[in-house]
């Protein structure tokens, strides 16, 4: 969460990011355009919001399931995916108030997506033994 909060702030705005972004790019595809560069890099920027919320929401579950072994408990995936709701919107609500960011209430959609994605992970890794025995 620490991680997130430090990238909602001037460290991870665009201009930073395309310092690291471009740079690889242009090594990687030597007659990449500009236009091209300025697609990856909002599609990678894009791609960034559903992985820290994929892991958040697999910490989340984690911290909640508090090292039992007893099977999944459906109040673990709510409130994992409740909290990273409450944390996208607090997320998104603080860059309002950083003059190189902005809020916007997609990226919380996809914040949203990846909590809820890192749950389905969860849950077919759960089911998929139980499947091959029969169960």
């Amino acid at each position: 969460m620490s991680l997130i909060f430090l990238m909602s702030t001037g460290t991870g705005d665009a201009p930073n990011t395309s310092r690291i972004v471009e740079p690889i790019l242009r090594y990687l595809f030597h007659n990449i355009s500009d236009i091209d560069i300025q697609l990856i890099h909002k599609v990678i920027r894009k791609l960034a919001h559903v992985v820290e919320y994929f892991v958040l929401g697999l910490l989340l579950f984690r911290a909640y399931r508090d090292g039992t072994q007893a099977g999944i408990k459906w109040k673990w995936v709510t409130y994992s995916i409740l909290v990273v709701l409450l944390f996208a919107a607090a997320d998104e609500y603080h860059q309002s108030f950083v003059i190189t960011r902005s809020a916007s209430i997609s990226d919380v959609g996809l914040d949203l997506l990846g909590g809820f994605l890192a749950q389905l992970a969860i849950l077919s890794r759960s089911r998929i033994p139980a499947l091959i025995r029969g169960k």
